[in-house]
């Protein structure tokens, strides 16, 4: 029999550092010196003129971390590259204290790193204000529950184009436990046919009215018409789902704000052509956060989705499952939306209404990754996986951390 055994503790975060430092029985004053050495983080920053890439890596090293950057900045025959820093918590602290005085934008540089060290793996805010429903952020996963009115989805067109069909189906998800209702009028399915805001309108405004007096949830809309969303918003719906991020209306942030609604901000792009998908779709957020902010949206009002199945091949949407993690150092919720998506479909080789397994599946891992929000047609049966995963990941990796 050995004599010792050695394991690796998985600490993403400060309260499960904690809690395993303290059943080692350290003196108190002791625990609080080691704490911040017990997370390590490997944090990239691109972009990085050769100056400054010079001096991070030099005060990285120094504060006993590691600095990664490209073979041309010794010698300057590079303008600018990206780096791959490497340390604990502290050494971040150290490192950031000291680029605070230091020329070439290192302030800026760790002002951005300080920040993501803020932001990563916990949300910063506890709750979404939907106007007359408060939801809970951080302790359970919500559920969305997908409402098409539409004749052409891609996986259920025209079964709840009838309205009575639709506010039948709607009320169904809620008993089965949705947290949100997300209506939409328009297919985005590959290849879809853009309709216009009226003929959206059309869809959505009279199930919108109709639903409203019966559902205790929120219900959101998905559009990326501003038109569409201010008319939904003045009949009383409480947020809007963009699937171009408010970057295809110039005037969606203006109505969001206005109305102060949440907003839900999902990558997409034409095409699939990347030089870096996760690097691209981050610079994509970028610019989604800036719109939102210069028209007042405020940070707690918005959600992040990633954009399964959006401009994106099969494999580069199996990459970004498998680093979901990292959109967390943004720092807002996460929707995740993988429901019976091509994904799903080209993995396993099965057709749309085969796909609940594998949907699970994605809904799982989106939540051992850190998503706050799924957006599902099979209210039920991932709702059920929600709870399940819950207790897993939510329940026992807190306070209640058993390292």
């Amino acid at each position: 029999m050995q004599d010792f055994v050695a394991r690796v503790l998985e600490l993403k975060t400060e309260a499960e550092a904690k809690k395993a430092l303290a059943r080692i029985g350290p003196d108190p004053g002791g625990l609080a010196v080691m704490l911040p050495k017990a997370l390590h983080r490997v944090i990239k920053v691109e972009h990085i003129p050769v100056q400054a890439a010079q001096i991070l890596k030099q005060e990285m090293l120094a504060k006993g971390g590691e600095a990664a950057v490209h073979r041309g900045v010794i010698g300057c025959s590079v303008e600018s590259c990206d780096v791959l820093l490497m340390g604990t918590k502290r050494q971040y602290s150290l490192l950031c204290k000291k680029l605070m005085a230091q020329p070439f934008k290192l302030k800026q540089i760790a002002h951005a790193v300080l920040k993501c060290l803020e932001n990563y793996p916990d949300t910063r805010f506890a709750g979404l204000d939907c106007g007359e429903y408060k939801l809970p952020l951080g302790n359970r996963t919500l559920v969305m529950g997908i409402l098409n009115v539409t004749p052409d989805s891609f996986s259920d067109g025209g079964r709840f184009f009838d309205r009575s069909k639709a506010i039948e189906h709607a009320v169904e998800m809620v008993e089965q436990g949705a947290d949100i209702i997300d209506i939409g009028g328009e297919s985005t399915r590959p290849s879809y046919t853009v309709v216009s805001a009226e003929t959206e309108m059309e869809r959505i405004l009279p199930v919108l009215e109709a639903l409203l007096p019966h559902l205790k949830v929120p219900i959101s809309i998905d559009t990326y018409k501003a038109k569409t969303a201010e008319a939904a918003l003045k009949a009383g719906a409480h947020m809007i789902n963009d699937i171009w991020g408010m970057q295809a209306d110039p005037d969606m942030a203006k109505v969001v704000a206005e109305y102060d609604v949440p907003v839900i901000v999902m990558h997409n792009q034409d095409g699939t052509e990347y030089q870096d998908v996760i690097g691209e779709m981050f610079k994509f957020f970028a610019r989604s956060l800036e719109l939102a902010h210069a028209a007042g949206i405020k940070d707690e009002k918005i959600i992040l989705d990633p954009g399964i199945g959006f401009g994106k091949t099969t494999e580069q949407n199996l990459q970004v499952m498998a680093r979901l993690g990292e959109f967390k150092s943004l720092g807002y919720p996460i929707l995740l939306g993988t429901s019976r998506k091509s994904m799903i479909g080209n993995t396993l080789g099965l057709p749309s209404h085969e796909r609940v397994e594998g949907t699970g599946a994605t809904v799982a891992l989106g939540i051992a990754y850190g998503t706050d929000i799924v957006r599902v047609h099979d209210v039920k049966e991932m709702k059920r996986i929600c709870q399940m995963t819950d207790a897993i990941v939510r329940g026992q990796r807190g306070e209640d951390y058993d390292g």
